[in-house]
């Protein structure tokens, strides 16, 4: 399908490329993931690359099992997908190695994980949550043998395309490394890769964050998570923030500034996520009192009231036709 074909199905919905509408263009079957916790740590917290993890991370506030007692792949699985068959009416799963950094471990550790959540008949997909600095070739190659059968993303975390952005939230990597992991990736045929991205990190301006999207556009994404900076207890940014010493972004503001983001990348990028969130009383700022689909839609209706959409400032992206978005 071409970028033009694909554009046409969301243009005058939801003003950009999302997740649903590319499950739906690439599965006869409703799709949906299921979280899982494998029981790995992070290289950010046991001393390789870092201690005391990133500064704004508190696993446990994003990724709900990472806050239970890890049980079987197994069970998980069989769980999650009872509960969104009943919950949505889902079909078919993706299985979403979400908790800490899942390909942090020997091979045969990891083969054998991704392979117990894969056993389920009713798993079509594996999409693999990760750091840069934690991918090499040999679990490429492992990887890019579950596409002869499955749909396959990797999923880095980058949030940043500024080494002194890195650095000051302890992400334990630069810029370089997640190039290099997207490239290494990349050659390999079939794995789909997605990048996160938090905007409103402390030091950054408009001008920061758009460069970060338009690196990230021109270096050949399939797809990209966003957020908001939030600030979550038990996090060293926590105290830094009722310290005084970082702000966090109104609604309004975070709108206007991720439809500048979603303006300046190509239209054939997934936008897997728009709004970061937290369970259970984890989140100290902010606090906006709306759901997620009610950010979804102040973020389609400034974009219609733009004129404008995902693309539409993307300088090498192709140009729509002015009566395709009105």
């Amino acid at each position: 399908m071409t970028i033009l074909a694909i554009q046409k199905t969301w243009l005058k919905t939801h003003r950009y490329y999302p997740f649903s509408y590319f499950l739906k263009e690439n599965f006869p079957f409703k799709v949906h993931k299921i979280s899982i916790h494998a029981g790995f740590t992070c290289p950010n917290r046991d001393g390789l690359a870092g201690v005391g993890g990133c500064t704004y991370c508190a696993n446990e506030s994003f990724s709900p099992n990472a806050r239970k007692a890890i049980v079987p792949i197994k069970e998980q699985v069989e769980k999650g997908i009872k509960f969104l068959k009943r919950r949505y009416g889902a079909e078919k799963f993706i299985a979403y190695f979400q908790a800490f950094t899942n390909t942090y471990a020997d091979v045969e550790t990891l083969k054998t994980r991704y392979e117990e959540a894969l056993l389920n008949k009713d798993i079509i997909g594996i999409s693999i949550g990760t750091r840069p600095d934690c991918i090499t070739d040999e679990i490429l190659d492992i990887i890019s043998n579950y596409t002869k059968k499955y749909h396959v993303w990797i999923e880095y975390g980058l949030q940043s395309i500024h080494d002194r952005t890195l650095q000051l939230v302890n992400r334990g990597h630069d810029y370089k490394a997640f190039e290099d992991a997207v490239i290494r990736t990349k050659n390999k045929k079939n794995i789909k890769i997605c990048a996160h991205v938090i905007l409103g990190l402390p030091g950054e301006d408009w001008n920061d964050m758009m460069e970060t999207a338009q690196a990230v556009s021109s270096i050949g994404l399939d797809g990209i998570k966003l957020h908001h900076l939030y600030i979550a207890k038990n996090t060293a940014m926590a105290n830094e923030y009722l310290k005084g010493n970082i702000k966090t972004m109104k609604m309004e503001e975070y709108v206007s500034l991720v439809c500048d983001f979603l303006e300046r990348i190509s239209p054939d990028i997934v936008i897997q996520r728009l709004v970061g969130d937290t369970h259970g009383n984890f989140l100290i700022s902010p606090v906006w009192n709306v759901s997620k689909g009610e950010v979804f839609s102040a973020i389609t209706n400034e974009l219609k009231c733009r004129n404008s959409y995902q693309g539409a400032k993307c300088a090498l992206c192709p140009t729509l036709h002015q009566t395709q978005v009105v």
